[in-house]
């Protein structure tokens, strides 16, 4: 791993923040930007689930975006991260108050997520994301 190659990685997760905060506003184009439309490609949700496949992702996350309303806030906390030539990841805790549709209050959530990106013509893309509720918030 080249110093370049992770200044570039740092730069790019600032731009990751901005994508985060979109999301949580209800605003999927972001994401959709940096994500891959590649195969292969995977989602495992805080739901459980999973799902597999670009364009299937690309299409959850949309859904997923919708749900929330504007006036929502997110913070990434990085705990680590590295990038080499090809592959990039980060992980960390998604800190967010999300203003679901339907719902008065903001709601609070911690996600435990771990992300990969692919360099694909000269840019970071999304290929695997993996976000799950933070249960306790551990010994930091």
């Amino acid at each position: 791993m080249t110093s370049s190659t992770i200044d570039t990685f740092r730069h790019f997760m600032q731009q990751r923040q901005k994508v985060a905060q979109a999301y949580v506003t209800g605003d999927p184009a972001p994401l959709g930007r940096i994500s891959t439309t590649e195969d292969p490609a995977t989602f495992f949700g805080p739901g459980g689930g999973y799902e597999k496949g670009a364009k299937r992702v690309v299409s959850v996350n949309e859904a997923g975006a919708r749900q929330f309303e504007p006036g929502g806030e997110s913070r990434l906390e990085i705990f680590h991260m590295a990038a080499g030539e090809e592959l990039a990841y980060w992980v960390g805790i998604q800190h967010a108050d999300v203003r679901v549709k339907g719902k008065e209050q903001a709601t609070p959530m911690s996600l435990r997520v771990t992300e990969v990106f692919r360099r694909e013509d000269d840019h970071w893309k999304l290929i695997h994301r993996h976000a799950d509720t933070l249960v306790d918030a551990g010994s930091g």
